[in-house]
């Protein structure tokens, strides 16, 4: 079946995610306020400004992946990836079969190199007698004592592994846009189906930056929190005390499905993917312009593309990361968009629970957009206890709000300027 403009449904969901190593306890998470951040075990992170991130968990790759061929080339990230695709293709209930490999697709959102480089604190290892780290002393090293290491850092590489594990022949990407990168990656898989290039797509996110390289990186940036004695409050998105935001890392993937043939079979529709945006503003490395003019953009374009009036919006789970800036800038683009509207949509950032995903972050939340459609309630925005004058919006503060949405909206900004918004609607709504 070909055409344009089909509709989008979502059948499946996974994620591995700092609250849980499924979608289940993730989700549960969420609704009880349970935060996943804390001090960082994975290296010693006791010498850096900052030493507290919201980890994974208790995963364990060799549990999650059966098949040793595919874990050789397999980084943290990539064994994220594939447990929580694994769980979105279980959840969907369909899944490749001889004949139609290639009318599937697969999109992914990752950073831009695998980091596992530099894991176990090995950074220390390989400075000079002046202090100064040597990036080719530690590859050099790596890959002659592992050549694989050389296949588990090219930016490809955690897309070759999800085809290779679902038998995927269709049309395949890789997008790499930092925090919007798993945004754009669900964005991009909704229009493969919209046009006919696929009827099902395996469309998410993922990332792992929490190693001495990475940890190091966003420090002298000055992004991140360092409030290392209250780990569990140190992301508050919107809160006057807010002061950078909380490094995470996990996976989340969506199956989608072209409409008619969901319904057809019978398949779980958790929600209509109904539109997408995207923008590059171009305005700092770290920061939204404050005017939000990427970020609306975005919105206006997702809205359109989803036939969705202003009013029909209920709910934004917002980019939220807990920098002064970006919150700022979100708030006064939501503004301008619904003007007195505003203030009547449910607005909740869930990084103040599991930290900032990165690349993942998009997928994760976009999954999350489709759960709080599914069983109508809104998940909370943690921390926020004096609300910043200039971040007036409807939070969801006090415990998840029960609230059936219509439609929703999921905000990502990438450092660089790359922004995303992605529309959900709930399955009962006619299309715009």
């Amino acid at each position: 079946m070909t055409g344009v403009h089909r509709r989008v449904a979502i059948t499946g969901l996974g994620l591995v995610t700092p609250l849980g190593n499924d979608a289940a306890t993730t989700w549960n998470a969420l609704l009880a306020g349970r935060s996943g951040i804390g001090e960082i075990s994975i290296f010693d992170a006791s010498g850096f400004p900052a030493h507290i991130a919201a980890e994974v968990k208790g995963f364990n790759p060799h549990l999650a992946i059966d098949d040793r061929k595919l874990l050789k080339f397999t980084n943290r990230s990539h064994a994220f990836a594939l447990a929580a695709a694994e769980e979105a293709m279980r959840d969907a209930g369909i899944w490749p079969a001889r004949g139609s490999e290639t009318r599937w697709g697969c999109v992914v959102g990752s950073s831009m190199m695998g980091m596992e480089f530099a894991e176990l604190g090995e950074v220390h290892r390989h400075c000079g007698p002046d202090g100064e780290f040597h990036v080719e002393r530690l590859l050099t090293d790596r890959i002659t004592a592992d050549p694989m290491v050389f296949c588990r850092i090219q930016p490809c590489t955690g897309l070759a592994l999800l085809l290779r594990r679902f038998g995927i022949r269709g049309y395949a990407n890789s997008v790499h846009t930092a925090c919007a990168s798993g945004g754009q990656a669900v964005g991009s898989g909704m229009k493969l189906i919209r046009r006919g290039t696929a009827d099902w797509v395996l469309a998410g996110g993922f990332d792992s930056m929490i190693t001495p390289i990475g940890l190091a990186g966003f420090c002298l940036l000055g992004a991140l929190s360092l409030d290392n004695e209250t780990p569990e409050r140190a992301s508050r998105p919107f809160d006057a005390t807010r002061n950078g935001f909380v490094l995470g890392e996990g996976a989340g993937f969506l199956v989608l499905e072209e409409w008619e043939a969901a319904r057809r079979r019978g398949a779980r529709i958790y929600a209509e993917l109904a539109g997408e945006g995207n923008s590059l503003s171009s305005y700092r490395i770290t920061d939204s312009h404050p005017s939000g003019d990427g970020p609306i953009q975005a919105m206006h374009q997702a809205l359109a593309n989803a036939g969705a009036p202003l009013d029909a919006v209920d709910y934004i789970n917002a980019h939220g990361t807990s920098t002064p800036m970006n919150d700022r800038s979100e708030c006064t683009a939501i503004r301008a968009i619904f003007g007195p509207q505003a203030c009547k949509i449910a607005v909740s950032s869930t990084k103040s629970l599991m930290g900032h995903l990165i690349a993942a972050a998009g997928a994760v939340e976009a999954a999350i957009c489709a759960l709080a459609i599914r069983h109508g309630i809104l998940p909370i925005n943690a921390n926020l206890r004096e609300p910043d004058p200039e971040c007036d919006l409807d939070f969801v503060l006090g415990g998840p709000r029960v609230m059936r949405t219509g439609v929703a909206l999921s905000n990502s900004f990438g450092f660089g300027g790359s922004n995303s918004c992605l529309t959900f609607r709930n399955p009962e709504e006619a299309p715009g």
